[in-house]
Order: structure tokens, then sequence, then C-alpha cells
């Protein structure tokens, strides 16, 4: 899982308790890549303006979301972020409220391959999905996911 381990850093990892509506918990959950310069502050945008023309494309699974737009919109450095909301976010009605936010900054169509199976091998089970929801703090949520690295 060495690719996880490359692209997240611990000070892209965050606790949050809680978001006002979807549009905010993106804005909470890119702030870090922003501030980090490793992705423009129209990331943001560009990712709230394409779940609005397509739908949340990305919530994956129950709890999980992986924000993410397209490299032209703002991406500088290929990067990952992490934040925890301790009371979800609904990003569409009728949806459970989602907590676990990840976040990539991809430079192009492939250089993110290899960490985005790493991360399907380690969120396919849903019991990782819900320790890093239950995450006490930042260090920890990091830790459960380099642990594997």
């Amino acid at each position: 899982m060495s690719q996880i381990k490359d692209m997240l850093k611990l000070e892209n990892v965050q606790v949050v308790d809680a978001a006002k509506d979807w549009e905010d918990a993106v804005r909470i959950a890119v702030t870090p890549l922003v501030k980090g310069g490793y992705v423009e502050e129209r990331y943001i945008d560009g990712i709230i303006a394409n779940a609005h023309e397509l739908g949340p494309y990305f919530v994956l699974v129950p709890n999980l979301a992986l924000l993410h737009a397209r490299p032209e919109q703002g991406v500088i450095k290929k990067q990952l972020a992490l934040t925890i909301l301790r009371t979800g976010t609904v990003f569409k009605e009728g949806q459970a409220p989602t907590s676990v936010l990840l976040t990539l900054a991809a430079e192009d169509s492939n250089s993110h391959i290899q960490v985005m199976r790493e991360l399907a091998t380690l969120l396919s089970d849903p019991k990782n999905i819900e320790a890093l929801a239950q995450a006490e703090n930042a260090h920890e949520a990091y830790q459960l996911m380099v642990s594997e690295a």
C-alpha cells in the first residue's frame, strides 16, 4: 500500500464535527490540499459544479465519498486528503449521511491508478470505513490509512 503512504500526508488528515451542507463538506475536505499547494481554489468549485451536473458521483459506497474533479479543474500536484465528519453530510436526498471524505488530486488520467487500486483494496471492507469514521483524531485516521503500507 505504498502509494497511499506516498500520497497521504498527516497534515492533510482532519476530523471535523460537522458541515453546514454537502457543499460546505466539499470545501472543508479540499481545503488542506489548497493550503498545501496541491490544488487551486477552483478545484473546490469544479467538484461542486460536477456534482450539480452529474449528481454525487463521488459517493462510492455507504459512508465513503471520493471527492475529485478533472486535472484541468485545478490540480497542481497529486495528493490525497482525508476528512472525517463526526456528523456526516447527505450528498443526495434519500441517501444515508457520509462521514468519510477522501479527496483525490490527480495530475493526469494515469498516475493515480495504483493508489486507486490500493484504496479499493483497503476500503472494500466496510469495517475499515467504519474504523475511519470512528477514529479518535487525525493521527489515528492517518495510521489506519497507512498501516497496510
